[in-house]
């Protein structure tokens, strides 16, 4: 009777491994968005064409993009998306504190200032767009130098054990500052240079493609177990600026920034990426009082940023970064200082 007992529970613990191992299964071909419905070989294929290689890329997407995409209805898209939606549970309504506990997986990255971190309330955040805004050498490029070395460290030093992807519009990226703020950070320099994948954009055309080419990217080194935990663009509007000049344009730019700026947030979403952004400046000749100096882009840029840093030159080495807007956090100003090693206190 004992043997048979033993040999019961042997088959029933066989079971269970079976079915857990099934119910493994099934989670992972869920996961597939040829399981979505109407999604058939040919129309996955278009979708992964246009950029759309996971569930939740196609549950953030909208209707009308996934119809472009796969040449198929918007009453179908529509279908796809919340059949999407449902599996990767993105958009219905949920409590406070289960948006709380979803906070608590936000990464931050440490800037390597103490104050600029304190500013930030701890870092830059993931699934957040940072704005750094200023004139001509304030730090912006150094900043995002930075955190491209930072973001590699261990999640114990400030980092997040990830990947970095680079759009370069004014062709600022300099490889031999990386391999210096790398070693101050005690990280082997070419390591450090082979996870920061480089991009230059010759247009804005070409630089809202970026985005869609980062997210295959993304898709493919997260295949080989490595994560892209921040994605920078420096400068945001360089192109944008330069190519639509003149009242009569504005309102097709501002139309394009808005989209481009979407498409990077639902980049930081889907990945929990970083989304870094320098922005230009301009003067107001008119203004008499105050800083006569704003960011490019307008209201398209300002309210779509998360966190926007109007970052100012002070004595030497020394810079001041004042935190214009934050969801959460107060109005106020840090100093900080950019020496050969990096970013560093004051």
């Amino acid at each position: 009777m004992a043997k048979k007992k033993e040999v019961n529970k042997e088959s029933e613990k066989k079971e269970q491994t079976n079915q857990s191992s099934k119910n493994a299964d099934e989670e992972k071909t869920v996961l597939d968005i040829e399981d979505l419905p109407f999604v058939g070989p040919a129309t996955a294929e278009k979708l992964r064409d246009a950029g759309y290689y996971s569930i939740e890329a196609i549950a953030v997407a909208s209707p009308s993009e996934l119809s472009a995409a796969a040449e198929i209805g918007e009453s179908t898209a529509m279908k796809i998306i919340s059949a999407a939606r449902k599996l990767a549970n993105v958009g219905g309504f949920e409590t406070g504190d289960v948006v709380y506990e979803r906070r608590k997986k936000v990464g931050k990255i440490t800037t390597g200032s103490n104050s600029l971190n304190d500013l930030l309330g701890g870092g830059v955040e993931t699934q957040a767009i940072t704005e750094l805004f200023g004139e001509f050498g304030s730090g912006k490029t150094q900043i995002c130098h930075q955190l491209a070395v930072n973001v590699q460290l261990p999640r114990e030093q400030g980092g997040l054990n990830g990947a970095v992807v680079v759009i370069d519009t004014e062709g600022t990226f300099r490889p031999e500052r990386i391999i210096q703020m790398a070693e101050a950070k005690g990280l082997d320099p070419d390591k450090a240079l082979k996870n920061i994948y480089v991009a230059q954009a010759y247009n804005s055309n070409h630089q809202m493609l970026l985005v869609d080419n980062a997210k295959e990217l993304a898709n493919k080194l997260k295949k080989d177990g490595i994560n892209v935990r921040l994605l920078i663009v420096d400068s945001l509007t360089a192109h944008f600026r330069a190519e639509y000049v003149g009242r009569g344009t504005l309102a097709d730019r501002q139309q394009k920034l808005n989209k481009h700026l979407h498409d990077l947030l639902r980049f930081g979403e889907v990945f929990n990426a970083a989304i870094v952004v320098t922005n230009q400046v301009m003067a107001k000749p008119d203004q008499f009082f105050g800083d006569p100096t704003k960011p490019v882009g307008g209201h398209i840029v300002a309210h779509t940023a998360t966190f926007r840093i109007y970052l100012r030159k002070s004595k030497g080495e020394l810079r001041v970064a004042r935190l214009i807007d934050s969801p959460h956090l107060p109005e106020s100003e840090a100093i900080f200082r950019v020496t050969e090693r990096g970013i560093e206190d004051k």
